[in-house]
């Protein structure tokens, strides 16, 4: 069972958006959705019954006057979103995931973790804090990891909480999706790579992050984050041109009605263009490929209340529409 989305008055910013959507029993189709609950089966639009998001992207200069003609075209054939299942907007080929990238969430790491012999009041540790976050946004490189496709799953589906995943936690983020391979490009050019934006939740295992029987290899990303359905993603990808700013959109999460997470990316570290360019000069990014830029304060270890059977997760983005999970218990045997 999923859970359904909430009625708006208007889904996301701009004209239209990109989804991912199957009518009951039948196959998932590329989709135009309008601010008004609307749909047109892009297959039909583009006159190609084997067309998908990705493809889309993949030809990204060529197709986006198209949709946008399709957007304003009010002869054109729609049918309500109600109608049909929303999955997520894209299948990656790779998925990148920033950490520690907001300035906020990182100082009060660092204020947590206090050595047993530092004695400082909580007010210098801040302000310790905060030097090192300005030298780190001046003089360092953003953290960034690779993440699974398998981990991914729609924004209105259930969310299996594995049994061994003791600390189930949520991290909820802006995702740049993008539409023109990109290799080492500079900060600059970065955002021109960019076909548009979604939300992701990221979620994490904390008992797995690190090892337990080597912990001097570090991190365990693998486990820790990459469980079937552990990156709810959407519910659509909203073309760059509707986001006035991405770095400045409010990042909200909301834990069975609770606001938990509730944070401009105004506050993130390393800026969306540096995040997209950081990657691009290792990896070659590709259309339709997913880069997550970290998660904001607020996530269950603050709290001291981690994801458990029966949560619902309500995650959103300015402008990107409502992503809604349901947490449920792994079935064993």
């Amino acid at each position: 069972m999923s859970v359904k989305p909430a009625p708006a008055s208007a889904l996301f910013a701009g004209r239209f958006a990109l989804a991912t959507l199957s009518a009951p029993h039948g196959p998932s189709f590329p989709a135009l959705v309008t601010p008004d609950a609307q749909v047109v089966d892009l297959r039909a639009g583009f006159g190609d019954d084997r067309l998908a998001v990705r493809s889309l992207l993949e030809n990204w200069e060529a197709a986006l006057p198209r949709l946008e003609a399709l957007a304003e075209d009010g002869g054109q054939q729609r049918k309500p979103l109600a109608d049909f299942r929303v999955h997520a907007p894209v299948e990656p080929r790779q998925i990148f995931q920033s950490g520690a990238n907001y300035r906020q969430h990182v100082i009060d790491l660092h204020v947590a973790h206090r050595a047993p012999d530092d004695h400082r009041s909580e007010e210098e540790r801040r302000a310790e804090a905060a030097e090192i976050m300005d030298r780190r946004a001046a003089e360092d490189l953003p953290y960034v990891f690779i993440g699974l496709p398998s981990a991914i799953t729609g924004p209105y589906d259930d969310v299996v909480l594995p049994a061994w995943a003791e600390k189930p936690d949520w991290e909820l983020e802006l995702a740049a999706v993008i539409g023109r391979p990109a290799y080492r490009v500079s900060t600059e050019e970065a955002l021109d790579h960019v076909a548009g934006y979604t939300i992701a939740n990221d979620l994490t295992d904390r008992t797995t992050v690190f090892r337990r029987d080597m912990p001097q290899i570090g991190t365990d990303w693998l486990r820790s984050k990459n469980a079937p359905g552990f990156t709810p993603l959407g519910p659509w990808i909203v073309p760059a041109a509707s986001v006035a700013d991405p770095d400045d959109l409010q990042v909200t999460l909301k834990l069975n009605g609770e606001t938990m997470q509730d944070e401009s990316t105004k506050d993130m570290i390393f800026d969306v263009a540096r995040v997209v360019s950081y990657v691009s000069q290792t990896a070659r990014l590709l259309p339709g490929d997913v880069v997550l830029t970290g998660s904001p304060a607020g996530n269950g270890m603050h709290w001291g209340r981690l994801l458990r059977d029966g949560d619902v997760m309500e995650g959103t983005v300015t402008g990107l529409g409502v992503q809604r999970t349901r947490c449920v218990a792994e079935e064993t045997s």
